[in-house]
């Protein structure tokens, strides 16, 4: 029987591997760009001692001229620029050679209205080159948002290892970031850590649980992930979407706490069998990008009638902050890519313990709210079981919400509105009745468009 440390080492060899055969594992379809114009100095701009020697040793090494690969690839039938880290020329870094050649990708990426997918193996900036080498994590970072604001996707899948600056630009800063199993990731690289680091929280895996990283894909299904991933983010449907189908009980509630009741029950289907129903096949994106997940929330694209909808969908759980920032991550991204949003909302509300109040409960939400209402692309919602408070408004969107008929949507759960008004907890059903929180309710007062069949 294998060790665990058998499995780590498997995985780290599959994810350590040269710049063209992580080209290989996901194209058989690649054209390298033409060398940039400039031939640098001898010894580079330090004149460090040994430096042109260094990179003839490299070259012997690995046949390659500079620590990165561009060129242009077709993915899973989806033409891309394609950017690959060579780890042993100098360990993956970044001078100024490389910036020209990171530079001559997006821009043949602009050029041609093209993703661009970086498989990322690095140490960060060249020693050798000093400050001149860390000046190209600007170069990188203002390339990117050229691209971003042309409506370009940029995915990353970091290997072993990915550090320092080239993963604080083109890893961390791509719009979805995917990771080979057991690879290094972190901004400090073992050589530069303090001592005493917890070793796992600079992993993929350690990366995914703190929400940096959207997934952990082992090596042999990364080219269908990926093609996946471009074909999602670079065919969206045109307009907005119409809401899900009900799947649960069709019958209209009788009373306010009939309706309530019936949105609590555990029978009543949730957010996952809704966009399984909902579409064809689907990724999800995890993480809010500042240390914190969310299993109540999900997010991610899906393929629906061959094209490709974003969705944010809760699980009948109290929202977390980083849930909410995960979905404002989400419809922002939509946004910029014209990709339609579906929000499915079922919530108690949000999350309210001091944990939430600490991790910015009130901006994160608010984050939301702004997302929606600034979103240019349509976002249609449902709200498919409870509809508690501006947790769950949140995700609605104004003007396109429907509601399923075991659901309710209400400016506060009864409970809590009898505890406000100081008043028995027995009066709950009564008060249900009050906030008119019905489905048809909900019409007439404006507040939805109307109750979806099935």
């Amino acid at each position: 029987m294998s060790s665990p440390h058998t499995h780590r080492a498997a995985d780290s060899a599959a994810a350590r591997v040269s710049a063209r055969q992580a080209i290989a594992a996901v194209t058989s379809d690649f054209t390298e760009l033409p060398e940039p114009v400039g031939a640098g100095r001898p010894d580079g701009p330090l004149a460090w001692s040994g430096y042109d020697d260094a990179r003839a040793a490299a070259y012997e090494r690995t046949g390659e001229t500079e620590s990165v690969v561009c060129g242009t690839a077709v993915v899973e039938g989806v033409r891309a620029v394609l950017v690959s880290f060579e780890f042993r020329y100098l360990g993956g870094s970044l001078g100024e050679r490389t910036g020209d050649r990171l530079e001559a990708a997006y821009a043949a990426a602009r050029a041609h209205r093209l993703p661009l997918v970086s498989l990322v193996a690095t140490g960060g900036s060249r020693m050798q080159e000093g400050m001149r080498a860390l000046s190209q994590l600007q170069r990188v970072a203002a390339q990117s948002a050229l691209n971003r604001a042309a409506g370009l996707p940029q995915i990353a899948v970091v290997r072993d290892p990915t550090t320092g600056g080239g993963w604080a630009t083109l890893g961390a800063g791509a719009d979805v970031v995917l990771a080979l199993p057991g690879a290094q990731v972190g901004f400090a690289g073992s050589r530069v850590r303090p001592p005493d680091a917890d070793p796992s929280a600079y992993t993929a895996e350690g990366q995914l649980a703190a929400g940096a990283v959207d997934a952990v894909v082992p090596a042999d299904r990364l080219r269908t992930r990926l093609g996946r991933w471009l074909r999602l983010l670079g065919s969206p449907a045109r307009g907005p979407v119409a809401p899900p189908r009900a799947l649960g009980d069709a019958r209209p509630p009788g009373t306010g706490w009939e309706a309530v009741l019936r949105a609590r029950s555990p029978e009543r289907p949730r957010a996952a069998a809704y966009l399984d129903a909902y579409f064809s096949w689907r990724e999800q994106i995890s993480g809010d990008r500042c240390g914190g997940t969310d299993a109540g929330l999900l997010c991610g694209f899906g393929l629906r009638e061959g094209r490709s909808v974003a969705y944010a969908a809760q699980c009948g759980t109290a929202t977390r902050p980083a849930g909410y920032r995960t979905a404002a991550r989400l419809i922002r991204l939509a946004d910029r890519l014209s990709v339609p949003v579906l929000t499915l909302i079922d919530t108690p509300g949000a999350a309210n313990d001091a944990e939430a109040e600490r991790a910015g409960a009130g901006a994160a939400i608010a984050d939301v709210f702004a997302a929606v209402a600034a979103a240019r692309t349509p976002v249609t919602s449902l709200v498919i079981g409870e509809g508690g408070s501006g947790g769950a408004l949140a995700l609605a969107a104004p003007g396109r919400t429907w509601a399923a008929p075991d659901s309710y949507f209400s400016v506060i759960a009864p409970e809590a509105a009898a505890a406000i008004l100081k008043r028995p907890r027995a009066d709950a059903p009564g008060l249900a009745e009050e906030l008119r929180l019905r489905p048809r309710d909900l019409v007439d007062l404006g507040v939805v468009r109307g109750i979806v069949g099935h």
